[in-house]
């Protein structure tokens, strides 16, 4: 029973017992697996249908076709024929009445013999010419047969056949041309002579020829048309197409230089499945069709099988979180009090209290809260003692400089015999001394630094032998806020020793205090000698810590060490203009 209950209690068994219905997920797959092995046999399947009924289309056009020239092969080696076109001309009206006749004659039983043949004439310059059934000799006699391009062609061609697009025939009937045909024309030649004595024209029956294609349905959108090796249309039954290049430019490419049987492309963005054949006379018959179209079951199929995974996936995903819920309430109880604690609330607690190696984790991390707690205590114990330590070495690091520079200009006072001036400078440095006696603390008022920098500068007007102006603007309470001590006094003495002891005289030294967005600027300004570019863009870089100077490391050195980012000191200057020396602190609290 002990065994069973710890077991049950594992937080893998749980985990195991969730995993169970994942048994759901050969399910999808098998059904997957269907979809792919039934799509690839449905494409197979449709496009050899489509390849087969193509073929089948392209067989029975080829057979119109090869009815044509069987037609035009008769008629040119037919004596009869050759006889009537060399010698019509010349005979006598009789005889060419009877010729006429005899032509007629045979060419209308020619054409009621074959059903693919709508009419046929044979044709010769200065509007002489004979057909079958409604051929209209007035329409040749209106018609520059040398200016027409089907003629120039046969002329070329020397006899051989010359396939022309689908047309309506322009020398049938009285009225307009009404009549679909596919002309196939040739060259008539005297077989003696090898000159050429006329033009044969076989036309066979375009309406029939378009009846063919039309009676293959590709798709419900699909549909065939005939073109030639170089992809310029020759049937459709868009007669505006005929006679013109493959409008898409990616179907004229698959037709011009391709030799597959099967291709695909893509136009506008729709993609089409494509089939071609080539048929008897050099012509290619090609077929067209959205591939949607011809997938059409297949994309049913596709739908069934994704709403039957989809219901069983949500089958599961229902029982699998009735499950989990019980699994997985601690672990996110147990992550939301982790979150917590990376945003920074050391005092979460977690109250976990299952006996699974979650719990487990859960006083764990409480025991690993209280550590980290401790911790941070001694370590910011540690960083306070440490940040009092450098304070106190700034401050000493101070000190001993100052003294140095009042107890040198005492000692060349006294060497000097001036001893009723040196010791009015004792006097100043006792004041000076009993000002910084008594305070405690590192920190000390703006109005008590101030007054500090008064005395002393009475030191260094008695050191310099000339007159200094300290001009004070500080506005109103803030002389109650506190700075670190001996923040402004080096750069006083600074604005002194470079700025008036160079040029030999005196000098006006303004100090100005103000507070804006919770930052207490003070500006130092004097009208000494200034600051030369290089040695200002020194003074200004972000590594100024390094620059020459005491006074001005101390001053950087305790803004960073009480105010941090944000605070800092800015130096302008200009040659002979003076220097202003800008402090930003920014406030706490």
């Amino acid at each position: 029973m002990l065994r069973f209950e710890k077991l049950t209690n594992r937080y893998a068994s749980k985990v195991i017992v969730a995993f169970l219905f994942i048994i759901l997920i050969p399910t999808a797959l098998s059904g997957f697996s269907f979809y792919l092995e039934s799509s690839a046999l449905i494409k197979k399947n449709v496009r050899a249908s489509t390849v087969q009924l193509t073929k089948q289309t392209a067989d029975a056009l080829s057979s119109m076709f090869n009815a044509g020239s069987d037609t035009s092969d008769f008629i040119y080696s037919d004596l009869e024929v050759q006889n009537a076109a060399m010698n019509y001309t010349g005979s006598p009206l009789n005889a060419q009445i009877e010729m006429s006749q005899s032509l007629n004659t045979l060419l209308n039983n020619i054409v009621y013999s074959s059903s693919f043949v709508r009419i046929v004439y044979i044709l010769k310059e200065d509007g002489i010419g004979w057909g079958s059934g409604t051929f209209s000799t007035p329409k040749l006699r209106k018609t520059d047969l040398a200016g027409l391009d089907w003629v120039g062609q046969s002329r070329k061609k020397d006899g051989e056949l010359v396939w022309q697009p689908l047309r309506k025939d322009p020398f049938s009937g009285a009225g307009e041309n009404t009549d679909l045909v596919l002309p196939v024309s040739r060259a008539m030649k005297d077989f003696q002579t090898l000159e050429q004595i006329g033009l044969l024209v076989v036309n066979l029956n375009g309406r029939a020829i378009i009846n063919t294609i039309h009676q293959v349905k590709l798709g419900e959108t699909g549909r065939y048309t005939v073109v030639d090796s170089e992809g310029q249309v020759m049937i459709d039954a868009d007669l505006s197409r005929i006679g013109k290049p493959v409008a898409e430019r990616a179907l004229h490419e698959e037709i011009a230089g391709s030799d597959a049987v099967e291709f695909e492309y893509a136009s506008d963005g729709i993609h089409y499945y494509g089939v071609k054949q080539l048929l008897s006379n050099g012509w290619l018959l090609v077929g067209t069709v959205p591939t949607a179209e011809i997938t059409g079951a297949l994309d049913k199929l596709h739908a069934r099988i994704w709403i039957l995974s989809a219901c069983f996936a949500l089958v599961a995903v229902l029982i699998g979180l009735l499950i989990a819920k019980r699994v997985t309430k601690p672990i996110k109880q147990l992550t939301q009090e982790m979150r917590r604690v990376q945003q920074g609330d050391l005092t979460v607690r977690t109250e976990v209290k299952s006996s699974d190696e979650i719990g487990l984790m859960s006083k764990h991390f409480n025991k690993m809260l209280d550590e980290i707690g401790q911790l941070m205590e001694r370590v910011e114990e540690e960083q306070r003692e440490k940040l009092e330590a450098e304070v106190r070495a700034v401050t000493y690091r101070i000190h001993p400089h100052f003294l140095y520079n009042t107890l040198s200009t005492l000692r060349w006072l006294i060497r000097s015999g001036e001893r009723e001036r040196a010791d009015q400078g004792l006097a100043a440095l006792t004041r000076l001394l009993q000002a910084n006696m008594g305070k405690n603390g590192q920190m000390i008022l703006l109005g008590e630094e101030l007054e500090i920098i008064r005395k002393y500068m009475v030191i260094l007007e008695m050191r310099y032998e000339h007159k200094y102006t300290l001009t004070l603007n500080i506005a109103p309470g803030l002389d109650e806020k506190k700075i670190p001590r001996m923040l402004l006094q080096p750069l006083v003495e600074n604005a002194v020793f470079h700025g008036f002891v160079p040029l030999n005289r005196g000098g006006d030294i303004a100090i100005s205090a103000s507070e804006r967005h919770g930052e207490l600027h003070i500006v130092i300004t004097d009208n000494g000698a200034g600051v030369d570019p290089g040695k200002l863009e020194k003074l200004n870089a972000p590594a100024a810590g390094a620059a020459p100077g005491i006074g001005l490391q101390h001053v950087r050195d305790s803004l960073r060490l009480y105010y941090g980012a944000g605070s800092g000191l800015t130096v302008r200057s200009e040659a002979e203009e003076g220097t202003t020396i800008q402090i930003t602190m920014r406030l706490q609290g």
